[in-house]
């Protein structure tokens, strides 16, 4: 059963003559005759009674259009779905990241991608970095974005976008707010707000602290960083945390100083090694990419190194 057979049956259940039906598909007459009696031949019932020059339509035929019509349908409705996917316009994108991450940039990211690919769906998981690190081990995620502190990347593709230097930040009252760039060395003593030990910039602090013998008297722990942000703001600490935190501080009591030395890591982008990005998911990382060059132009990233 061929679907220009099904397209002249259609035509001519519509227009009632094989001469309407030619005019409605723009073929010959002729055409639509031999279309119409190779579907008869391939049903294997009379969809036709024939009256010297005319034909006419059997009840069987009518119940047969019903379906012919769900097929034609069917057939536009793909047809339609081809050509968004060729033009990014269907599909699902699922990206995991960061929290601090889907909380700030990634939301701006999300508006422009809808606006450029309205049908396309997006789901944004906000997770820990070893668990993101299992959802491209696993393909549960398209893409996933995190911070290169961790080693074991099990089956990621790894693309540095960017680098990031730590910041403190303190309520604007504290006395290190006086300060163009706060030395670690006056850390000492100083209250903080941490985020969990889990937490991958977290390690890297305690780290550093214990290596140059900083002690410091931890306040709360916190996974959000934007609860980090808060708790500070209302006076109970300082904390030293990623720089797309700044983006939380618009309208609070919270200043941000650099540290010296600085404490530095890379945003990345990380994909399974097993499985190519599909055309939405390759469009949501331009978008990325873009939101990523504008982060750097605020200042708040740097130009990754070149090796």
């Amino acid at each position: 059963m061929k679907l220009k057979e099904i397209e002249a049956f259609d035509a001519f259940m519509k227009h009632g003559t094989t001469k309407a039906a030619a005019d409605a598909l723009a073929i010959s007459q002729s055409m639509v005759s031999r279309l119409l009696s190779g579907l008869e031949e391939e049903v294997g019932f009379v969809l036709f009674k024939r009256t010297r020059n005319q034909i006419e339509p059997t009840a069987e035929a009518f119940a047969f259009h019903d379906s012919a019509l769900r097929l034609i349908s069917s057939i536009r409705d793909t047809q339609k779905d081809a050509e968004a996917i060729a033009n990014n316009q269907i599909g699902n994108v699922v990206i995991a990241a960061q929290p601090i991450f889907c909380d700030t940039f990634l939301l701006d990211v999300v508006k422009r991608f809808k606006e450029r690919h309205p049908k396309v769906g997006v789901r944004l998981i906000d997770v820990g970095m070893q668990e993101l690190l299992k959802m491209i081990d696993n393909n549960t995620c398209d893409m996933a974005l995190g911070i290169t502190l961790e080693a074991d990347t099990y089956g990621a593709s790894v693309t540095s976008l960017a680098r990031c230097s730590a910041r403190c930040i303190m309520h604007r009252k504290h006395p290190l707010a006086a300060l163009d760039i706060v030395p670690i060395t006056s850390l000492q003593n100083q209250t903080f707000i941490e985020l969990m030990p889990d937490s991958p910039l977290r390690s890297r602090v305690d780290y550093i602290m214990q290596t140059i013998d900083i002690k410091r008297n931890i306040a709360a722990e916190i996974r959000p960083m934007r609860g980090v942000c808060a708790l500070v703001d209302r006076g109970v600490g300082i904390a030293v945390v990623d720089p797309i935190a700044e983006l939380l501080l618009p309208g609070t009591d919270v200043v941000s100083k650099p540290l010296d030395p600085t404490i530095e890591w890379e945003i990345a982008l990380l994909k399974s090694k097993r499985r190519p990005l599909s055309n939405v998911s390759a469009a949501f990382y331009d978008e990325l990419q873009k939101e990523i060059a504008n982060l750097i132009g605020m200042g708040i990233m740097q130009e990754r190194r070149h090796v």
